[in-house]
């Protein structure tokens, strides 16, 4: 049995292609201030979006391997794309020794809760949309929501690259969004976990009427609910993150900066 093995002090391990998952990391810190996390971000080999499957799932199995041997408890994927394509892979790789969490699962269950027989677009990189992961749970779940689904494979470069709050930004926005696939919806789900740093930009282009879900604080809360299900809720006192990436760039630790607001251990580990 897992939990027999896991005990409250370990960390929360999370691992992502790049900045994006530290959006929901920062959502885990805001509702579980007392859990450690140990981050990593797959840099040198961003994005995700247009790589193979069976390449997503190497990468997802050496990071696993890593965070596993650094102690974790709970492993999340906080990456969109590699969700949908290595979530069972790592269930059947590591599902043993700790538990396994994704970002889509969470989102599938707000949505539809929440949109019951509306119309939900989903933006995301090429790898997420093209498993059809989302619209294939979402009407397992509801076959009365109508799923449209678009590719944004931009945005994730754009974002790694600094281009948010300006012209370039808005423009690239503003190409994907009017496309005719998300008339008319209800709500959209942010597919990637980088989305979120432009979400008030996508709020903006709608005019605030489309609900836009982000998973950052769906996920975070689901965590809880897991964590306080198999009693592994930590009650220590100021943990010290750490946060890993392949590939150093001024940028993730700039964003890191923005979400945590204290001194960083970040530290280079190419594995």
């Amino acid at each position: 049995m897992i939990t027999a093995m896991l005990k409250p002090e370990q960390p929360i391990g999370i691992f992502d292609s790049g900045v994006g998952g530290l959006t929901v990391a920062a959502a885990i810190k805001q509702l579980l201030p007392n859990e450690q996390m140990i981050y990593f971000g797959d840099t040198a080999h961003l994005p995700y979006g247009d790589k193979s499957g069976d390449t997503i799932v190497r990468y997802s199995r050496h990071i696993a391997d890593f965070l596993v041997a650094k102690g974790v408890k709970v492993l999340l994927i906080a990456c969109n794309t590699a969700s949908a394509i290595a979530y069972n892979d790592l269930v059947n790789y590591i599902g043993n020794r700790v538990h396994i969490v994704n970002v889509i699962d969470p989102a599938v269950d707000f949505i539809t809760n929440q949109y019951p027989q509306e119309k939900v677009g989903v933006i995301g990189t090429k790898g997420t949309i093209r498993s059809g992961t989302y619209e294939r749970k979402i009407r397992e779940r509801d076959r009365g929501i109508e799923v449209s689904s678009l590719a944004t494979p931009l945005f994730v470069p754009m974002i790694e690259e600094g281009f948010v709050y300006d012209d370039i930004s808005n423009a690239i926005i503003r190409s994907y969004l009017s496309h005719e696939q998300l008339e008319g919806i209800k709500s959209l789900i942010l597919g990637c976990t980088h989305y979120p740093i432009i979400k008030n930009q996508i709020r903006k282009f709608f005019n605030f009427s489309v609900d836009v879900v982000d998973s950052a604080n769906v996920v975070a809360t689901y965590l809880k609910e897991i964590l306080d299900e198999h009693q592994l809720l930590n009650t220590a006192r100021n943990p010290e993150h750490i946060f890993y990436v392949s590939d150093y760039t001024e940028y993730f630790e700039a964003i890191a900066r923005m979400f945590f607001e204290e001194r960083l251990n970040l530290v280079k580990e190419n594995i």
